[in-house]
């Protein structure tokens, strides 16, 4: 705006020029524009007439000369940043007074202060008056506020003056080519951003967020920060920027989890920061907020415009850190005034005190800049005096143009150590030492605490088996192997015994064998990524599956043929002969694992298993450290993992619903030489309903490791245990407490529970077929029966045995007779199962005579016989006679010896009775 209104001033003026600058002030304004453009060196000439002003080329030369000092700076206390310079005074002239003291300098400085009011038209009208009414200046010093100092930097190479500021730390400076006469003693704003970048790597904060006040002051540092920080590579998460409310772009910061965040705004807006810090909960040990160093003290309270209470900002702002330049050098070292920082300060503060102005921070910078001008102007005249000490026509003469260059090349070689430290420029910015003061509003002290995380760290923990539940778990495992070994060597070792071999041995150690392989998965399922590498779970995947389904199809095959051969003997509605052996079971079971090996193989090659890890949502860290918690989960899985999950249970839980079918339809099978098969039908059951339970128990806590691992290993524990148990104990039992239980008559168990067992044979049969229900009650009928005419006949043969022993001289016919009719009784014993044997009773009985049986007459038998009957000769021959009789009489209903193989006298081969009979009919099962 300042140059287009001096633009219109100087066209409308330009139809009639003043005869010198002095004349119009608004054709100033206009000098200063064409300058700018240009054209200053006419200009240039006009407004400096040093023979008015008493002050000629000549200055270089001559010693004791008062050098002036043109000083900008606003002074006026309404002025804006006024408290700045008036504490500046002091300080300049504390340096002034050195500097003549120290006897080192052949002129004496004299600065004249130039009130700019930190407006830009009084800036511009105060530098016109010092070019144009003051003496010549040699150096510009000052300039406090950006706006100003940068309008009048932009000008300095026409008038070929050099300024030095003192308190100027905008950004907009450092552009050497635009302000290339500007130097300043004060570090600019951008000068911390390297120094915030080494601080943020010295604590490994490689995450940041930047939130900025959009004025252009702030916008340049937070993009020269953009800068520096990505050169550290270092990530900026979130950059926000704000005009009037912050507290939408503070929300943005904590949902993008930024923790340490980079603010570059006023104290004015600052408090309305912390505010909106407050109220979302942004502060505290979880967040580290580093904004600017230069606000007044106390500016919460002089800048609270918020609806927080003092309390609440503190409460918020506690930790923060601040980033500024150090205003006084904390080293104990005498810089070029010959006193230490500590020493000028306490100088500085005893003339302040008289003039009863408030301490500037920027009055170091104030101090080593007349420090700098001076030396600067002693290099300038040493090598001036030099140059015209080397002139050989001796009319040696510099212009102005000349002596701004010189002075432009000593102010870059400036290099001595002041009380703001070491003092020197690289392309005209200062080099100065940053400082980090951390905000404290509880106590003085320093706390060592530990500096917050840049982010959210997420701690991945793998969701595993607890130790002690495995360990547990492995116990019972081990316990139930011992047991299962148990069980086969006493199976193994008495595998020729009647009672062991009539029940399958081979096949009870196929069960064994496969709930072995079944204990042993357990082992392998309670290990995870934490026991072995990630190849190798991989590889423990395939291995426990195949363990798995192969030791199930051992187990649950064995007891699935067993089970079948019961159901195929005694539920054959024809009545048949049945001989199942144990080579059939063996195919059937061989044909199960057949198919498993198919679906294996198939699964291995087409689609194997591999390590799948399933991430859940962040936890809270439960010991309250300031990390999250993500759990995850190791799974065997693949890509088509339903389709063959589905393939094996639908395989398995048929052969399951069979064999349950199987064990329901045989529950009430209960044969001594069957001996376990109502234990395996049970186990069938227990099998078939665990392992549905066990299946949707464990897809049901896929997400909990140690449930679905105890489900799992008290299921697999469960069922295998169980069969073993079921299936040996009794077996173990019954030989200990009575080991020739397998070779009892079964007539004799019949005999004593027969209306029982014809009630369940009967109710047995008519299950299978209801239209042989009447014919089977005949049967039953005609066995009764006949069973209670052997017992007559036993009785008949007791008296003709009595006989035997009174009438020697018959014995020859009466033991033809009575071989015969002992003959027919085992006949009648061998058939009273079947329907011939029906038939041949009756023809036996209507054949034989009556009175055969009754051939003696009991009227001729004397009372002194009857009486040594029960003598002992008489006892002893007539049980050498009957027990033989017994003996083959009895044998072949548990399937031994026929009867009709052998007689009490003779072979069957030479009984010329025996070869005419029809053979007898013995029923060979082979157990379980």
């Amino acid at each position: 705006v300042t140059r287009i209104s001096s633009l219109g001033l100087l066209l409308h003026t330009r139809a009639r020029p003043p005869p010198d600058c002095r004349c119009d002030m608004i054709f100033l304004s206009g000098c200063l524009l064409l300058s700018v453009l240009g054209f200053q060196p006419a200009l240039g000439k006009v407004c400096n007439d040093y023979t008015r002003h008493g002050l000629d080329n000549n200055w270089y030369t001559r010693d004791g000369e008062k050098l002036p000092i043109m000083v900008l700076m606003p002074m006026n206390e309404s002025a804006l940043m006024s408290s700045i310079s008036q504490g500046i005074e002091p300080a300049v002239q504390l340096a002034i007074q050195h500097i003549r003291e120290s006897r080192q300098y052949s002129f004496s400085l004299i600065t004249k202060i130039y009130d700019t009011e930190c407006d830009n038209a009084k800036g511009l009208r105060a530098f016109f008056d010092a070019i144009c009414y003051g003496p010549k200046h040699l150096m510009i010093f000052g300039g406090v506020c950006p706006s100003v100092t940068s309008i009048i930097a932009e000008s300095l190479e026409g008038w070929n003056l050099v300024q030095l500021s003192f308190a100027a730390t905008t950004p907009v400076l450092a552009d050497r080519k635009k302000y290339p006469n500007f130097f300043r003693t004060v570090p600019s704003d951008n000068a911390v951003n390297p120094a915030v970048v080494k601080f943020l790597n010295y604590y490994n904060w490689s995450r940041v967020g930047t939130l900025t006040q959009d004025v252009q002051r702030f916008s340049e540092v937070r993009n020269d920060l953009t800068n520096e920080l990505e050169k550290a590579d270092i990530q900026i998460a979130d950059t926000e920027s704000f005009s009037n409310d912050p507290c939408v772009n503070v929300k943005k910061l904590k949902d993008n989890d930024v923790r340490i965040i980079i603010g570059q705004f006023d104290e004015n807006l600052a408090s309305k920061v912390f505010c909106c810090a407050y109220n979302l909960n942004m502060y505290g040990s979880k967040y580290q907020w580093i904004i600017p160093g230069w606000y007044q003290g106390n500016w919460w309270e002089q800048a609270n415009s918020t609806n927080c209470t003092t309390k609440k900002l503190l409460t918020a702002m506690e930790g923060y850190i601040s980033v500024d330049f150090e205003p006084l050098s904390a080293k104990q070292i005498k810089g070029i005034s010959g006193r230490t920082p500590q020493e000028y300060e306490r100088e500085y503060n005893r003339e302040r005190e008289q003039k009863g102005v408030e301490a500037s921070k920027f009055h170091g910078f104030a101090y080593d800049g007349i420090w700098v001008i001076a030396k600067t102007l002693t290099r300038v005249m040493e090598l001036l005096r030099h140059k015209e000490r080397h002139d050989m026509y001796h009319n040696f003469t510099v212009d102005d143009r000349e002596v701004g260059k010189m002075v432009l090349d000593v102010m870059n070689e400036t290099n001595f150590f002041g009380v703001t430290g070491q003092v020197m420029f690289r392309n005209g910015e200062r080099m100065g030492t940053i400082k980090f003061t951390q905000f404290q509003g509880k106590g003085d002290i320093l706390r060592s605490v530990e500096p917050p995380k840049d982010r959210t760290f997420v701690r991945l923990q793998r969701r595993q088996i607890n130790v002690p539940l495995y360990s547990i778990l492995s116990t019972i495992t081990i316990l139930g192997m011992l047991m299962a070994g148990a069980f086969l060597f006493f199976n193994i070792k008495n595998r020729n015994h009647r009672l062991i071999k009539m029940s399958s041995p081979y096949m009870n150690n196929l069960i064994i064998l496969g709930g072995l392989l079944s204990y042993a998965s357990i082992f392998l399922f309670g290990l995870d990524g934490s026991f072995v590498s990630d190849k190798e779970f991989e590889t423990l995947c395939t291995v426990r599956t195949w363990i798995l389904i192969v030791g199930y199809t051992t187990a649950f095959g064995a007891m699935f043929a067993k089970t079948w051969r019961v159901h195929a003997i005694f539920k054959n509605v024809k009545m048949k002969k049945k001989i199942i052996k144990d080579q059939k079971l063996f195919i059937i079971v061989g044909g199960m694992l057949l198919i498993d090996l198919c679906i294996l193989i198939c699964w291995q090659i087409v689609d194997p298993l591999k390590r799948t890890v399933e991430e859940y949502s962040l936890e809270a860290d439960p010991q309250g450290r300031d990390i999250a918690i993500r759990p995850f989960l190791e799974h065997c899985e693949n890509t088509h993992m339903t389709i063959w999950l589905g393939i094996v249970y639908a395989y398995k839980g048929l052969l399951m619903l069979f064999g349950c079918f199987l064990a329901w339809e045989t529950r009430n099978v209960s044969i001594p030489a069957l001996n376990d098969s109502k234990y395996i039908g049970m186990s069938v059951y227990n099998v078939g309903i665990m392992c549905i339970i066990g299946a949707a128990v464990s897809f049901l806590t896929r997400d909990q490791p140690n449930v679905q691992f105890c489900i799992v290993a008290l299921v697999i524990i469960f069922c295998s245990t169980k069969v073993s148990v079921r299936l040996f104990v009794p077996k173990f039992v019954s030989m200990r407490t009575n080991p020739d239980a397998a070779t009892q008559n079964r007539r004799l168990k019949l005999t004593q529970n027969q209306k029982k067992e014809d009630s369940k044979t009967s109710t047995s049969v008519t299950s299978v077929n209801q239209a042989n229900t009447s014919r089977l009650d005949g049967l039953q009928s005609d066995n009764h029966r006949l069973r209670m005419r052997i017992t007559e006949l036993d009785k008949e043969l007791e008296e003709v045995t009595m006989q035997l022993q009174d009438t020697p001289e018959k014995t020859p016919y009466i033991k033809q007779n009575h071989y015969q009719d002992v003959n027919n009784i085992l006949s009648i014993r061998n058939f009273t199962d079947g329907k011939d044997g029906e038939k041949s009773l009756k023809n036996h009985l209507e054949q034989k005579p009556q009175a055969q049986w009754g051939s003696m007459d009991p009227s001729r038998i004397s009372r002194g016989q009857l009486d040594d009957i029960n003598s002992p000769e008489h006892i002893q021959r007539r049980l050498s006679l009957q027990l033989p009789i017994l003996h083959h009489a009895y044998l072949p209903s548990i399937g031994g010896v026929d009867a009709s193989c052998s007689s009490p006298t003779s072979s069957p081969a030479s009984s010329p009775r025996h070869r005419h009979m029809p053979p007898s009919y013995r029923v060979m099962v082979s157990g379980l």
